[in-house]
């Protein structure tokens, strides 16, 4: 299913980028000469599928896709406008990473950037973890929108 946000009643995030600064872990959007080690990390630690979404992010101005680090170490990424224009996703943080608050982090980096592009309600498309969703932003889920936009994939 999808999951609609309200953008302009995001809750402060400030709490989270300090959480994840003491644990060492930087977010950012992530700059063109990383494209190639991006998506290969994408793809071994996720799938192809993911891979071609980030790929897509990348292509577009600016890039539309985060990505969190340790120690010049990759740990997670988050995309937006991806596959549709105004929908969040594909976001995943390495299996040995998580509970850091790094999947946070990065949902925030990308809801906020959606916010500065003037979309007042973001779309988290095809959701694994909708209780995380609802929980961190207030996410509710989009009645009938099972299976979305991902219908027909091959």
């Amino acid at each position: 299913m999808d999951m609609l946000v309200k953008l302009y009643a995001l809750p402060d995030s400030r709490d989270i980028r300090e959480r994840a600064a003491a644990a060492g872990i930087t977010t950012r959007r992530a700059l063109a000469p990383e494209k190639h080690k991006v998506i290969a990390w994408v793809r071994e630690h996720f799938s192809e599928a993911w891979a071609s979404e980030a790929e897509v992010a990348f292509a577009r101005q600016p890039v539309s896709c985060f990505i969190a680090v340790r120690q010049k170490t990759m740990l997670g990424f988050a995309c937006h406008d991806a596959t549709c224009p105004n929908f969040f996703g594909p976001t995943g943080v390495d299996a040995n990473e998580r509970k850091h608050g790094i999947g946070k982090a990065l949902l925030f980096d990308c809801l906020e950037a959606m916010k500065q592009q003037g979309y007042g309600y973001a779309i988290i498309g095809g959701v694994g973890p909708a209780e995380f969703y609802t929980k961190a932003v207030g996410a509710v889920p989009i009645e009938g929108s099972e299976p979305g936009i991902y219908r027909g994939l091959l």
